[in-house]
């Protein structure tokens, strides 16, 4: 996915397995080729292991501009400001929070430390579930959970045989990035798969947002077409399918300019302002269907 200036329904089912795979870049890096986020032990009572954590996915081939002055056509630099004396080492500044508008608690890192948990080093399973408990809307970023070293295979994959036999889902807590984060771990072939779990103030409440949507039930009949159209676009998921066209774009303005050619600009969208619901559905299977059939001919 593009990043500009270095940018970076409640269904209670698992994420879609394909949905922590890397991409081909980072599938042929492996997880050793860069620095672990995390290392520690998976502990399971009284059974640990050392393993590390590394992200399974990547943005290495993510487009990145950096900001420029146009006079010059120099890289900006962002230098730390204080807006009474000017600029400061970014090495002497403290951490602070604002407690109300420029009132500030300091922290030094000697107090921060002080209040490091056991999970600091240290993942404890604590509880095992079935994958389908955990609401959709509480998943996050896929992780690779992996021996750190040869000691502890045998742990690792006693584990890993126990948690797949059971077909459930460990949970337990790690320190990562000076917070605190839920886990869900699950078996993947030779592996362990991480997810970080969000926590309940992290989610905002989906009936608060949905609340001002009518519960009144739509015409019967322009559902059934509705699910016929749907009928028509199903199909397995197929990551290689789907292609950030947004930053195919961008390489292709990118390759332009540096050709020297003018840029091709994309043409607005097309008003779609439905009138009539029940014609724009039929107009739609009739579109769909066509698209069908000339997919069956080639």
């Amino acid at each position: 996915m593009a990043r500009a200036t270095r940018k970076k329904p409640k269904s209670k089912s698992r994420p879609p397995r394909h949905a922590a795979a890397a991409n081909d870049d980072a599938g042929e890096a492996g997880p050793q080729s860069h620095r672990p986020l995390w290392e520690g032990h998976l502990r399971l009572s009284l059974v640990s292991c050392a393993v590390a954590l590394y992200s399974a996915t990547t943005h290495v081939n993510d487009i990145a501009f950096h900001l420029l002055n146009p006079k010059t056509k120099n890289r900006i630099r962002m230098i730390p400001t204080d807006p009474e004396t000017g600029p400061v080492e970014r090495a002497d500044l403290v951490k602070g929070y604002e407690i109300e508008k420029n009132r500030y608690v300091i922290i030094a890192p000697d107090e921060l430390d002080a209040v490091k948990l056991e999970t600091t080093h240290t993942l404890d399973i604590e509880r095992f579930v079935d994958a389908d408990a955990i609401d959709r809307l509480y998943w996050n970023d896929p992780f690779y959970l992996v021996p750190a070293d040869k000691s502890g295979i045998d742990a690792y994959t006693v584990i890993r045989d126990a948690m797949a036999a059971a077909k459930r889902i460990a949970l337990g807590r790690l320190v990562l990035h000076s917070r605190e984060r839920l886990m869900a771990v699950e078996p993947r072939g030779k592996g362990l798969l991480a997810y970080s779990l969000r926590m309940r103030d992290e989610v905002v409440d989906p009936e608060r947002v949905f609340d001002d949507i009518p519960k009144e039930k739509p015409d019967s009949k322009m559902i059934s077409v509705a699910e016929m159209i749907i009928a028509q676009q199903e199909g397995a998921f197929e990551p290689n399918d789907f292609k950030d066209r947004y930053e195919a774009a961008l390489r292709a303005l990118i390759a332009h300019k540096e050709r020297g050619a003018k840029p091709v600009t994309a043409a607005p969208p097309k008003d779609t302002n439905v009138i009539d619901l029940m014609d724009a559905l039929k107009r739609s299977l009739q579109a769909k269907g066509a698209q069908a059939r000339r997919r069956n001919t080639r």
